[in-house]
């Protein structure tokens, strides 16, 4: 999973990427944890198109005349896209505490058990092959 930094190069809002572990040994999951204080539910839009996931984030406007002696916290709109490896499926996402949770997995392929017939040849036999288990002829 590659981050695509190119359309938000300032790195915000930081993120982790975890690997959580299966105690069953099942399915590989990853959660992206983003950190979004002040951003809200309604504020917050995750899509994904193909194998690419976005996460837009833009707080409305505040209606109220709110006069800031200091502003440090940060309200400002931002995009952040991550590009999925191939068979990876958004399990969900939840919001707690500004801190945004999008869970991933990777399925494990089934497997796909086909037991191979083995004939056996007299000393004459030809060397065709055996097709569902006789002589393939011409």
């Amino acid at each position: 999973m590659l981050d695509r930094v190119a359309k938000n190069a300032d790195g915000y809002p930081p993120y982790n990427i975890e690997q959580i572990r299966d105690p069953n040994g099942g399915e590989s999951r990853l959660r992206i944890t983003l950190a979004v204080a002040g951003f809200g539910m309604d504020d917050l839009q995750i899509t994904q198109e193909d194998n690419q996931l976005v996460i837009r984030g833009r707080q409305k406007e505040d209606s109220t005349e709110r006069v800031f002696l200091h502003r440090g916290i940060a309200a400002r709109q931002f995009q952040r896209a991550f590009v999925l490896a191939e068979g990876i499926e958004v399990e969900g996402a939840w919001l707690d505490n500004g801190l945004l949770h999008i869970d991933l997995r990777r399925p494990q392929p089934e497997s796909r058990v086909k037991t191979i017939r083995i004939a056996t040849r007299g000393n004459g036999a030809s060397r065709k092959p055996i097709v569902e288990g006789r002589a393939e002829r011409e």
